[in-house]
């Protein structure tokens, strides 16, 4: 563990896909196909178990979980009576499907791998795909390189997505019916690898960066105001929690590819800042 942060809960395959919700971080272990809730005392629940393994996380505005269900290519809803399918979204992923932000009227922006990127297939770009609150399908943007993570801002006005392969984050403008407009490069991150990300209430995204093992604070136009290394394990994602939201969540593990799960090397661990979290997740 790096000595900037602490180690909340261990002996996971792969999180990922944190969110803070009601008191608690939420996140997906992929290769164990749970859902995973814990608490600030580090006391884990597992919600339910996906066996398509799932990815991003969210709810709808009635409060029911969305889940990313990744190597099915689907988008499911935890009701009282198990899981149920909201959306197939195999027609337009091209490869398993990842993470995802929900927006505050229920609709999803789901991104997907595009290619097999750990057998060595040749790179290919993906679709950001839209969800509406209904099930309808679309695609909200065309020709990203991996979109990974995502984030709202707080008037709901601009999305931003982490293109992990083109080491930028990109920003849309944003309409009411969840339409895009008007892309645009919010960071050139140079070499970095963008991976989950989250937002603060000024304006900053902080970015999990597996390649380069850290979690860095970059401002609109590239600007890097902090740096969080995590030692030897990669850092894959991250969120802003706890009880004023100044806890960074981060989601860490030696590798990625499915290899890793037998190691058991993931965890979560945490670093307090200064700026509390804002948007959507």
């Amino acid at each position: 563990m790096a000595d900037q942060t602490r180690i909340l809960l261990e002996d996971l395959t792969f999180p990922e896909g944190p969110r803070w919700h009601e008191g608690r971080l939420w996140f997906s272990d992929f290769y164990a196909h749970e859902v995973i809730a814990v608490d600030m005392a580090g006391q884990r629940e597992t919600i339910v178990k996906v066996p398509g393994q799932p990815s991003g996380l969210g709810w709808t505005p009635e409060g029911r979980l969305l889940v990313v269900s990744m190597t099915d290519r689907r988008l499911l809803r935890l009701d009282p009576d198990g899981l149920v399918e909201v959306a197939d979204l195999s027609a337009l992923a091209n490869y398993h499907c990842n993470d995802m932000v929900v927006d505050g009227d229920g609709g999803a922006y789901v991104g997907n791998f595009g290619f097999n990127s750990h057998d060595g297939s040749e790179f290919k770009a993906a679709d950001l795909i839209r969800v509406d609150p209904d099930g309808g399908v679309s695609v909200a943007a065309e020709g990203l390189a991996f979109p990974n993570g995502s984030v709202i801002t707080p008037d709901g006005d601009t999305l931003i997505v982490g293109e992990t392969r083109g080491n930028i984050l990109s920003a849309w403008d944003r309409a009411p019916d969840g339409g895009l407009s008007n892309r645009r490069v919010w960071a050139n991150l140079g070499g970095g690898f963008p991976d989950g990300i989250c937002l603060d209430a000024n304006g900053a995204i902080w970015v999990a960066d597996p390649r380069n093992k850290e979690t860095i604070r970059v401002l609109e136009g590239g600007v890097v105001t902090d740096r969080i290394s995590t030692g030897e394990m990669g850092s894959f994602a991250c969120m802003l929690g706890g009880a004023e939201r100044r806890t960074l969540f981060i989601c860490t593990c030696l590798q990625s590819g499915p290899d890793t799960a037998a190691l058991r090397s993931g965890r979560i661990e945490t670093v307090e800042v200064k700026v509390p979290g804002a948007g959507w997740p």
